[in-house]
């Protein structure tokens, strides 16, 4: 079992945080030919039952997203008007999920993260109250889950995959967890939940 309280969550991620950071990637440094499009995600914590929680969706079939059926955190590309990546993340999962803004209290961030699809991810973690009535937006999201977060720091629910990247041929080491509740988180949401643990000092870095 895991016991931080909110204020040990804080705390950490502001010590493992520093502006500036290269960000994290998997892909060798001249895989990127075009500019990075700025994104964010949110991570929500929330207590169920006394244990730590983490909260994903399941994307929808849809055939144009790239990402479509995939275990993801809310979130997506920033829009101009959106002040920052907070602010993006609060967005889009408010879109997805119905999740207001006001019902998250943001705890920190972690470093970026490059994606296989031109993005920079910027993971913006935060705590809602639960149980909480969702409303996912059917067209990008089929469903609403969460993972105990317990369950996700134990090294023996991941492995580390090697995959061929379509463009040059080249093998990058890719995260996939063991099913749970039959979703199986894997890939850039994967990756991110091991940095968030790495930050809570939860896990090493492999």
């Amino acid at each position: 079992m895991i016991s931080l309280n909110i204020a040990e969550i804080r705390h950490k991620l502001a010590a493992a945080y520093l502006p500036g950071q290269i960000p994290e990637s998997p892909y060798p440094s001249d895989f990127f030919q075009t500019p990075l499009q700025p994104a964010a995600v949110l991570l929500p914590f929330f207590l169920r039952d006394g244990t730590w929680h983490l909260l994903f969706i399941r994307r929808t079939y849809n055939q144009h997203d790239r990402h479509r059926g995939q275990v993801a955190f809310p979130g997506g590309r920033l829009n101009p008007e959106d002040a920052g990546p907070e602010q993006g993340a609060l967005r889009e999962a408010w879109e997805e999920t119905g999740l207001d803004p006001k019902d998250v209290t943001v705890l920190g961030r972690l470093r970026d993260m490059l994606t296989v699809t031109n993005y920079c991810v910027t993971p913006i973690i935060g705590v809602i109250p639960y149980p909480y009535n969702f409303v996912p937006q059917p067209e990008e999201v089929s469903r609403i889950f969460s993972i105990p977060l317990h369950w996700l720091a134990d090294p023996a629910n991941r492995e580390t995959r090697a995959r061929d990247l379509q463009v040059s041929g080249q093998q990058v080491p890719v995260i996939y967890y063991q099913p749970y509740d039959g979703e199986t988180l894997w890939g850039a949401s994967a990756r991110i939940t091991l940095m968030l643990l790495e930050s809570l000092g939860l896990s090493q870095p492999d």
